[in-house]
């Protein structure tokens, strides 16, 4: 399921108002939405915009991609930078614990060839008795 976060037009004719919802890409544009992420009026002076932060920001974290207007109207109010730094956050703590497994393993692999080479192979005998029957 594609997630978009994208405009739903609300209001009647001549006097738009918008919703910002996450919704389906297979639905249509005043269809069936996920959740209501937050407003925007175009009809104000200064194009009145009300966006649930906490909620745009889980959605674009979940994959949703946001329609070309909608990433103009979160990229105004920040949303999209902090989401870019939420990313590079993200990735700088996957470089990290990479290069810690990378350690690890190369300290498991020192490991194993100091002790192979410390080891000697000692055969040791067997004896199985037999019980003699009556």
């Amino acid at each position: 399921m594609a997630v978009k976060l994208r405009l739903k037009r609300m209001g009647s004719k001549q006097k738009p108002f918008y919703r910002i919802v996450a919704a389906d890409s297979r639905f249509p544009r005043d269809g069936r939405f996920i959740e209501i992420v937050g407003t925007y009026d175009p009809t104000k002076k200064d194009a009145d915009v009300t966006v649930d932060e906490e909620k745009a920001l889980k959605w674009l974290n979940n994959g949703a991609q946001p329609t070309d207007t909608v990433r103009s109207i979160l990229s105004g109010k920040g949303i999209m930078a902090k989401y870019a730094a939420s990313k590079v956050k993200k990735g700088a703590k996957k470089v990290a614990s990479a290069a810690k497994e990378e350690k690890v393993e190369e300290k498991k692999t020192v490991a194993k060839k100091t002790t192979t080479a410390k080891k000697t192979t000692t055969a040791k005998k067997t004896t199985t008795t037999k019980k003699a029957g009556k």
